[in-house]
């Protein structure tokens, strides 16, 4: 199970550091701030927009929607590519060895 989260949190840190390069290059190329959102980012990848999830997470509660998921897909794609993926392989690390530590009294 850890080298399965090992290996999902360097996927995504590989493709944050990607998708930095890319905003990076872009916001070079255009003289001024250019970021991916993550809308963008999902909808490249699935081919569904947020607006397609709009129904489902509804259903659950009219205020995740509009306040929560809207503003969430505005977000770098980069900066949760990065967040997650550090989070995954902090998550995925071997747990130190508890060498002396004296655990009898």
């Amino acid at each position: 199970m850890r080298f399965l989260l090992r290996l999902a949190g360097y996927l995504l840190v590989a493709a944050g550091f990607v998708s930095l390069v890319i905003d990076g290059a872009r916001s070079i190329a255009n003289s001024g701030l250019v970021y991916t959102p993550l809308d963008l980012a999902l909808s490249t990848l699935t081919g569904l927009r947020g607006e397609a999830l709009k129904p489902l997470v509804a259903r659950l509660h009219p205020w995740l929607w509009d306040p929560v998921l809207v503003h969430l897909l505005q977000v770098p794609a980069a900066l949760l590519a990065l967040l997650f993926g550090f989070l995954l392989l902090k998550l995925g690390t071997p747990r130190e060895p508890v060498i002396g530590i004296v655990t009898r009294r």
